[in-house]
């Protein structure tokens, strides 16, 4: 008896988006690749990163955390912020702490990850974009420029361009093995997350961005539930897609996955939540001048006096696409 080979799902971005929908299609029948962006310099990850001139560890921590097999309970030690008050220690994850000395050990963040993911006892794969910390560059249509996703970040301006270098100003390299899962994907999904400091980070790497073009396979962006202050402000889904266009290729999407759920207003805590603004709108007539089929729906999850993705229903939205049903 044969069994049929399961299809292979790359799923691109960082941030606190990417593990919604890593965890749901770890339990599906798919083969599911991470491929996170090294350009975050903020918090734990960014101060890690100064010290010891290594990727920040953040990103890679939490898409390690949704792909373990692991009790839950050595995962929450994993994902332990000290809060110590300690110069050191405070707000330090102990996860971010592993890696960085799995790094130093080892001298390769990327042999590290791998070796730590069989330790967690991943399924599937994690792979940081580069070996090497990366940093992202804006033009923003003041005039003026920004290095440095948290500085891109507070800035609240209006993005023109992204780019991205190595420290040294040189322009980045993916790993093989990066390459390699772009070209083998029967599905390459972006989001959720930040567009311009989670997902185009990975895409400006312009050899990164060239071979997604080049991929044969389905290429599906999930939009944002709300837009970001300064960012992404009245963006609908197709503005998002356009972004993309812009700074990297055009006809780069086959899909985008957009929620039509209204988010309520006095649900949401905008002072704890105080990078999002206004709820991203649904523009089917221009999302399909674009080329790009949308898929639209119910995709939303309250918490927190927050608006998220439901992993599970984008999951399964991601399956009928993959399985030829939409």
């Amino acid at each position: 008896m044969t069994t049929s080979k399961k299809r292979n799902i790359v799923v691109i971005g960082g941030g606190s988006g990417l593990p919604v929908i890593l965890r749901p299609l770890r339990d599906c029948n798919v083969e599911v690749t991470a491929i996170v962006t090294v350009a975050d310099d903020g918090g734990s990850s960014g101060v890690i990163r100064n010290f010891m001139n290594i990727v920040p560890p953040g990103d890679i921590r939490n898409a390690l955390v949704s792909l373990s097999l692991l009790p839950e309970d050595f995962l929450k030690i994993f994902q332990y912020r000290f809060d110590s008050s300690d110069e050191f220690f405070q707000n330090h994850a102990l996860g971010n702490l592993i890696i960085a000395a799995m790094t130093e050990m080892s001298g390769d963040i990327f042999g590290a990850v791998q070796k730590l993911g069989r330790y967690m006892m991943i399924s599937g794969k994690v792979y940081p974009v580069a070996n090497v910390p990366l940093v992202l560059h804006a033009d923003f249509t003041d005039g003026t420029i920004g290095s440095g996703e948290h500085e891109i970040t507070m800035a609240h301006k209006v993005i023109e361009r992204l780019s991205i270098t190595t420290e040294a100003g040189q322009q980045p390299e993916p790993t093989s093995e990066v390459l390699f899962a772009i070209d083998h994907a029967d599905m390459i999904v972006f989001g959720p997350g930040s567009l311009y400091t989670s997902i185009l980070p990975n895409l400006v790497i312009p050899i990164v961005g060239r071979a997604v073009h080049q991929s044969n396979a389905k290429k599906v962006y999930i939009a944002n539930i709300m837009t970001q202050k300064g960012e992404t402000d009245h963006y609908t889904d197709a503005s998002h897609i356009k972004a993309i266009y812009h700074n990297v290729s055009d006809h780069l999407l086959d899909y985008v996955l957009t929620n039509t759920a209204i988010v309520p207003e006095d649900y949401i805590d905008f002072q704890k939540w105080n990078e999002i603004s206004t709820q991203v709108k649904v523009d089917t007539s221009e999302d399909k001048k674009l080329g790009v089929v949308p898929i639209t729906g119910d995709f939303l999850k309250l918490r927190d006096q927050g608006a998220f993705h439901d992993g599970e229903k984008i999951a399964k939205e991601l399956l009928e696409i993959l399985d030829n049903k939409i």
